[in-house]
């Protein structure tokens, strides 16, 4: 089965697809979600919106279908309503967000989720304890993210599981999938980057599976690599940490070709499956 890392961070140095796709292959991974530098009002490796917006669609060049280009936003950039659209029309398939000093439910993210939801693109949100140096955590509780049930036509989805709110995260996920089923909402994914400490990974992909929630069709594996240092033995240690834990479960084929691809691909297009309403196992 192919399978898409659709967490990879664009990292300081040269463009070299050559290398990033070679790493990525001895790593046991066919394509992935390459997510631009961040704005400059946020934190990290900082560019303004035209050279992100290069960087990204430079990286990704000639390898459509393979390698997907994914702006990193802020809501309170200048002009960001137009940048959406400007990046759509440029090439962009999704946009990257990381409530740093704001919240999810504040006027100018809404404002900006509005004018995403127009585009058809998704959005990829960081959540859980965020290493920013700053007490910025507070602002990524998965239950925060309940704001987003105001939209119909959005599709999201949330990073590293929530950890260490992992719990939170599948209960808000049932509520958006009760939501998505009895009226017009939003459809949340779960990013599975880890994130999740190797010690708590059993303990959430056991969740998802058995937590008796219609879950197959919105798992997504990530790893947040680096586009200048895709390290084959992270990336395949993880992919064959998360199998060996599948394998326990007795998790099918069929459902880990969603998780490992088709879940991307379907999260990209904005295409809708049908689904289940959730349920416990008792």
């Amino acid at each position: 089965m192919k399978v898409f890392d659709m967490h990879i961070h664009i990292g300081e140095g040269a463009i070299d697809q050559n290398y990033l796709l070679d790493k990525m292959a001895e790593s046991g991974v066919y394509g992935g979600g390459i997510i631009s530098p961040v704005p400059e009002e946020n934190s990290g490796y900082r560019l303004p919106y035209g050279e992100r917006l290069k960087s990204v669609l430079d990286w990704t060049k000639g390898q459509e279908g393979r390698l997907i280009p994914i702006l990193f936003i802020n809501p309170f950039e200048k002009d960001v309503l137009n940048k959406v659209k400007d990046a759509k029309e440029s090439g962009v398939k999704a946009y990257k967000i990381i409530c740093e000093d704001f919240t999810v439910d504040c006027p100018e993210c809404m404002r900006l989720l509005g004018e995403i939801e127009k585009t058809g693109l998704p959005v990829m949100f960081h959540s859980g304890i965020l290493w920013s140096g700053t007490d910025s955590s507070k602002n990524n509780r998965p239950v925060l993210w309940e704001s987003l049930m105001k939209f119909d036509n959005l599709k999201f989805s949330l990073a590293h599981c929530s950890w260490p709110w992992i719990d939170e995260c599948i209960a808000v996920y049932g509520k958006f999938l009760n939501s998505y089923l009895t009226r017009q909402s939003s459809e949340m994914f779960f990013d599975t980057t880890p994130g999740t400490p190797k010690i708590y990974r059993k303990e959430l992909l056991t969740k998802l599976f058995t937590v008796g929630y219609d879950v197959e069709n919105n798992l997504m594996f990530g790893t947040d690599s680096l586009t200048t240092e895709y390290v084959p033995d992270w990336v395949g240690g993880w992919l064959r940490f998360d199998n060996e834990i599948m394998d326990e479960l007795g998790v099918k084929n069929e459902v880990r070709e969603k998780m490992f691809e088709k879940n991307f691909m379907r999260f990209l297009s904005g295409e809708d499956v049908e689904h289940n309403l959730p349920h416990i196992n008792k």
